[in-house]
Parts: structure tokens; C-alpha cells; sequence
């Protein structure tokens, strides 16, 4: 009889509550601006006031007389910094302002209360010049680049899509707009930096709000001219990101820049309203689609074209065409993206970038081709199914889409409401997008420790965003141990750790859940190998995956999904409230049930807001957002948001990583607002082709 224990069960596929939960709702857990160093000081940024032009004077003297202030840095005093491929975080260098916000002066103080004051009491002088920050389709200084966001080509024809489209028996021919959109993390950025001079050289630690330590790291060794390993970045817990932390940003570098001016630890929180301006933000999209059909649905055109803005500080190009590479069968296909420098803040990441906006699009005119033809908008998308990725032509590694349209119709009872509604002053209809994100692996290395008391340690510098990493990558651990998830410890965001890539692009339980798989499975291995009990200092296995990582895999691998919405528009008051949403997803292995519903609900909330409340108005005259703060950002809140259901397929996908997971943080956005804005256009006959889709814009379409 087998006396040996019993394996313990599986925990990847279980639904594990956040190991960190009970830091967090505590307060035990400590974000950046919470690391209470002995002697700390305070700093405030100072925006520059001025659209474009040049700071000819600052006076200082107002702000160094009041109480506690201890320095005012400018363009003129504050410290050099080395080299940086990122210009963004080049502060305080020059007098140069290149858009409005471009910080021109950093007071420190005793107390946050005194560096504000300090920083109001800052005059700055400039010599203003004209300023350009107006997008538009036709704007003369619009070109072609070479590549947008990701590495995508920006331009991409198959087949002649101009000659196809005038040939096809159905067209459509579609404008739509996305405005800027901003991130507005829980948490604004925030950096505690600290110099350290031992007998030997300085060493510098920085509690950074990042989605990325080793990052940020690597750049602040690049600045401050240090060896890298004479610097320690520490992101243990982060109050979302959404992208916008996914590089370092410039309140970091004029943190570090402080406590070394001042030789104190400094804490420096970026005031939200300065956020728009200095994190980054989604990119104002202007798209054109044309769709051309058979009488039967079949698509034989499609044509993407997207006209977007950068700064004149950094090129980022929103990669709003490249969706539609993927997603349906059509013999030509045209995809090409202009971008417009502009006096504007540097845009960057936004959940989904690229994918959000441009199947907004893309949806909204498969949807208007759908009732140009008569036909049910789901069955158009199940007509038009490739067998391999258009683009490319490279076989998918797994694609359910038709599955997930099918499923999501099924629970959604799509049939039974077809037939728009009307209830008094409230017209209801319902809608469906498809969704897609692309699956991105990165190198990443991890160790895994064995102690002889039978517990485990496994490292890797990832970075949890509240997403639930953390309670994954002891899952992932547990079951390559083959032990129980309470012997093992995993720690993480800190740059002393094993590299880890970026927490970005829906890849990082799959880059770091892949390390921590081989390091753990070589430790069962190693363990096996030996005799005797294991020594009190423990046995370590490092695993580094860049060598699987960067194999070029031969198919296509992407996740789908597919939403469903039911609205309803109030003619009296214009308001749009969402009665219903549903998403269901193909996103491969569910690794952990619970924190992946949390994720795909997120997402859907976010595409809500998209669709009927955010939005952000570049001012022509003073080159600025004018909505920069949660009252007139108006991100959903808890009664803006229905009963949000969230399904997916069991998906098993070979081609993937060890795990068999896809990436799930950003599919939930992806289809949403198109889901919404074709329920609106069901429910009243009326299509806005801009959004979103506030009370004003639809009493203007209900007449």
C-alpha cells in the first residue's frame, strides 16, 4: 500500500482570493508616497503656463521666503542629467517649453502643504510663441511614419482595397471619432527617492509608482550617472496604471533630482490635474472605414485609415488600424495610419492601446454594414471568419471567436431582443462587437528557493497593479512544486530581484508565470536529484526564459471576445444609461477564475466609461485639456454601472507559454463602447459616429 502523501490539489484554475488583500484593505500595504523616511522633504512641480515658447525669468523669491521652504530648482540651477532615450523626462534641462504643462520649476519643502505653496508662489516670464494643437484629417504637417506602437508596420495593403470596395455590391463608408482619453489611476504618480553617500560612492533607493522597477531603474542610472547596481527601485504595490506608469515619468527623475539638491529623502505626488499633461495619455483618433460587400455578407474590401496626434517632444502613434489586420476574412485589405505633431503633451499607453479605439471603429461599421444588408450583426461577423490571419496569412494558434459569439448570443438571449423597445420616454435596444488582443510574451528571469522546513521562496521582479500577479505567480509556483500555495512565499517589485519584464500588454503573468514555472520545475528536479535533507541555508534555481521568449512563433496568437449590450437613451433628458453587458472571452487558460472575472469587469467598466462619460477637450487657445480632474473626467462610478456579466470558453492552446494563459487585462475594454454605441443606434435609429455619447450629442441626433 502507497504511503507516500497525497499531491495536493491543483491550485492554477482555482479561484484564490489576493494574498495581499488583507495588507491592502488594512493599510498595511505601502505605496510610494508612504515610505516614511527620518528627515523626509516634500516637492510640488510648477507647469509652464504657456502652449509653446521659452521661460525667459523665474523669481523665486516669493516662494523661498515663506515658511519651510527649502529650495526652488529652475531650468537655470537644477541639477544636469545625463543621457536619456526618453525626452519626456529631460526636466529642467533647458528653458525650452514645448507644450503647456512642461514643468519649468520644482519647489522643496518641510511639508507637502509648503512645497504647494512654494510652487503657487513661483513667477515664471516667457516668450510665448504660436502654438498649433488642433487635430485634423487634413492637416498639412501629416505623414506617414515608419512604424506605430508595438513595432506594426503603419502601412499595409493586400490586393487592391480602392478598386474591390468601387466594385462591391453593398458599401459603407464611415467616419468616426475617439477623443482623448486619460488613464487616472487610484493612485496618482508618486516617487520617495533617498541618496545614500558611503565611503565608497552614492547609492540611490526610490519608491516609484511604476509598473516596471527595473525600468526605471536603468534609467535613473542612466540620469544621475551611477552604475546600475548602485541603484534600488522598489514598486511593491501600485495603485493602477492602465499604461500610464509603464515608463518612468517625469515626477521620478525631479524626486531623485530633489533629495539630491537638498540631501534629504523627498517624496514628490503628482496633484491629478497635472496628469493629463506629464503621464501620457490615449491619443485623439480620427478613422475613416470603408467596407465593401456581397448581397450575402461577404466582405471583398476593407479599409482602415487612421489620422492621429503626437507631441513634438516624443513620436507615439496610436496603432488604431492594426485591429483590422486581424480580425475577418476579406481579400483586400488596406491599413495605413497619418500622425500630426502638434504643440500637445506626448501621448502613450492606455489600456488597449490601439485595440480600444480601433475596433470602436471598426465594430460600429461592421455593425452599420450589417443593417445596410439586412442581416443580423452577429451572423455578419460568423460569415466573414478567416481561416488564417488576413494579414499575414499565418494560421492562428487558437481563434474562438464564432464560439464566443455564439455562446455570448446564447446567454444574452439575442434572438428574443431584436426589436427595439420603447418604455415611456426611454428608447432600449441592444447591440454586440467582437473583441481581440494580441498575446505578447517578454523575457523575464526568476529564482525559486527550497528551505528545509518544506516551505518555498520564488522571486522575480513583476510588478502587481492590483490585477492579482502576486496570487498568480504562487499558483503558478504551487503547482510546478507540486505543494500546497501556503508553503510558498513569492516576492516581488523590487529591482535587486530577478528581471522581469514590464507589467504591460495583457504579458506579464506570462512572462513572469513562465520564469517561475522553469525555475520551479528545475528545483522538483534538482530536489529529486539529491540525497539527504536539504541544508539549512535552502537550494535556489534560477531560471531566465529569454531564449524561449524571443522564438518567433509561426502562427498568430491573439485572444477574442465578444460583448453585448442593452441601453437605453431618455429622449427628454438625452441621458444613455447601459441596462445590461455581457462579454464572453477565448483568452486561453483561466488561471485564476476570481481575479480574471475582476479583470474582464474592469475592462467593461472602462469601455462604459469610453462610450457614454470620458473624454477630454484639447483647448485651441491655451493648448490644454481642460477636463483634468475626476469632477469633469467623469469616470464611471457605481451608478453608472448595470449588472456586468463576464464569461469565457475553456480554451487550451499549446502554442502559448507553459501555463496555456493568453493575457486578459485589456480584452475587456476592447469591443465594449462598439457593443454600446450599437445598442444606441438599435434602440433609436439614430448612429453617432463620435464619441461619447453624451446628452447633448444625442438629443442633437434624436432632433
Amino acid at each position: 500500500m502507497d504511503s507516500s502523501p497525497a499531491a495536493p490539489a491543483p491550485s492554477l484554475g482555482s479561484p484564490v482570493t489576493r494574498l495581499e488583500g488583507r495588507e491592502k484593505v488594512t493599510g498595511k500595504a505601502r505605496y510610494a508616497a508612504e515610505y516614511a523616511l527620518p528627515d523626509r522633504a516634500y516637492a510640488c512641480p510648477v507647469p509652464a503656463t504657456v502652449a509653446r515658447g521659452r521661460v525667459t525669468a523665474v523669481d523665486t523669491a516669493g516662494a523661498l521666503a515663506l515658511p519651510g521652504v527649502l529650495s526652488v530648482l529652475t531650468p537655470y540651477d537644477a541639477p544636469r542629467l545625463g543621457p536619456c532615450d526618453d525626452p519626456t523626462l529631460r526636466v529642467l534641462q533647458d528653458p525650452e517649453v514645448p507644450h503647456r504643462g512642461w514643468y519649468v520649476a520644482l519647489a522643496v519643502a518641510e511639508t507637502p502643504e509648503a512645497a504647494r505653496a512654494a510652487a503657487a508662489a513661483v513667477r515664471v516670464r516667457y516668450d510665448a510663441e504660436p502654438h498649433d494643437s488642433v487635430l485634423h484629417t487634413g492637416h498639412p504637417a501629416a505623414y506617414t511614419p515608419e512604424q506605430v506602437n508595438g513595432g506594426y508596420p503603419a502601412h499595409r495593403e493586400k490586393g487592391d482595397a480602392a478598386a474591390a470596395f468601387a466594385d462591391a455590391p453593398v458599401r459603407v463608408d464611415c467616419a468616426y471619432a475617439v477623443p482623448p482619453l486619460h488613464n487616472h489611476p487610484m493612485e496618482p504618480h508618486a516617487a520617495t527617492a533617498h541618496w545614500d553617500a558611503d565611503a565608497d560612492a552614492d547609492t540611490l533607493t526610490v519608491y516609484d509608482s511604476s509598473q516596471g522597477s527595473g525600468l526605471v531603474r536603468s534609467t535613473l542610472a542612466s540620469l544621475f550617472g551611477l552604475p546600475a547596481d548602485r541603484v534600488t527601485v522598489v514598486s511593491e504595490h501600485v495603485g493602477g496604471a492602465f499604461g500610464c506608469k509603464g515608463t518612468p515619468r517625469p515626477h521620478v527623475v525631479l524626486a531623485v533630482m530633489a533629495a539630491r539638491h537638498t540631501g534629504r529623502p523627498v517624496t514628490l505626488a503628482l496633484p491629478r490635474r497635472h496628469l493629463a499633461a506629464v503621464v501620457g495619455h490615449r491619443a485623439p483618433t480620427l478613422h475613416r472605414v470603408r467596407l465593401g460587400a456581397r448581397t450575402d455578407g461577404t466582405l471583398t474590401a476593407l479599409t482602415h485609415e487612421v489620422t492621429t496626434h503626437t507631441s513634438r517632444v516624443r513620436e507615439f502613434v496610436e496603432q488604431a488600424a492594426v485591429p483590422a489586420r486581424v480580425m475577418y476574412a476579406a481579400p483586400a485589405l488596406l491599413t495605413t495610419h497619418r500622425v500630426v505633431p502638434l504643440d500637445v503633451p506626448t501621448p502613450s499607453w492606455m489600456r488597449a492601446p490601439g485595440e480600444s479605439p480601433g475596433m470602436y471603429a471598426l465594430e460600429s461599421a461592421m455593425d452599420e454594414l450589417a443593417c445596410a444588408l439586412g442581416i443580423d450583426p452577429v451572423e455578419l461577423r460568423v460569415r466573414n471568419e478567416p481561416g488564417a490571419e488576413p494579414d499575414s496569412g499565418h494560421p492562428f494558434s487558437s481563434r474562438h471567436l464564432v464560439e464566443c459569439l455564439r455562446e455570448g448570443a446564447a446567454r444574452f438571449d439575442w434572438a428574443a431582443h431584436r426589436t427595439p423597445r420603447r418604455d415611456g420616454p426611454l428608447l432600449i435596444g441592444t447591440g454586440v462587437a467582437a473583441a481581440t488582443y494580441p498575446v505578447y510574451v517578454a523575457p523575464s528571469s526568476a529564482r525559486a528557493h527550497a528551505f528545509p522546513d518544506g516551505t518555498y521562496l520564488v522571486q522575480t521582479n513583476a510588478t502587481d497593479l492590483g490585477t492579482g500577479a502576486r496570487t498568480v505567480l504562487a499558483q503558478i509556483a504551487a503547482d510546478a512544486l507540486r505543494v500546497a500555495l501556503d508553503r510558498v512565499t513569492v516576492e516581488i517589485g523590487h529591482s535587486a530581484l530577478p528581471q522581469g519584464s514590464v507589467a504591460g500588454g495583457s504579458a506579464g503573468t506570462a512572462s513572469w508565470g513562465w520564469a517561475v514555472h522553469d525555475a520551479c520545475t528545475s528545483l522538483v528536479a534538482l530536489l529529486a536529484r539529491r540525497s539527504g535533507p536539504i541544508p539549512e541555508g535552502g537550494v535556489s534555481v534560477p531560471a531566465d526564459t529569454t531564449a524561449s521568449a524571443k522564438q518567433k512563433s509561426p502562427y498568430a496568437r491573439h485572444a477574442f471576445g465578444a460583448h453585448f449590450a442593452e441601453v437605453q437613451a431618455d429622449t427628454v433628458t438625452g441621458e444613455v444609461r447601459v441596462r445590461r453587458l455581457l462579454g464572453v472571452f477565448a483568452a486561453g487558460r483561466i488561471l485564476n477564475p476570481l481575479t480574471a472575472r475582476s479583470q474582464f469587469v474592469g475592462g467593461m467598466v472602462m469601455g462604459l466609461g469610453m462610450a457614454l462619460t470620458e473624454h477630454s477637450t484639447m483647448d485651441p487657445t491655451f493648448g490644454d485639456f481642460t477636463e483634468n480632474d475626476l469632477a469633469s473626467y467623469h469616470v464611471p462610478a457605481h451608478a453608472d454601472v448595470p449588472d456586468i456579466e463576464a464569461h469565457w470558453l475553456d480554451e487550451h492552446d499549446k502554442h502559448l507559454n507553459p501555463m496555456g494563459g493568453k493575457g486578459i487585462g485589456e480584452i475587456g475594454i476592447v469591443g465594449t463602447a462598439a457593443a454600446i454605441g450599437n445598442a444606441f443606434h438599435h434602440a433609436t435609429g439614430c448612429r453617432i459616429r463620435a464619441l461619447p455619447l453624451t446628452p447633448d450629442r444625442v438629443l442633437a441626433a434624436l432632433g
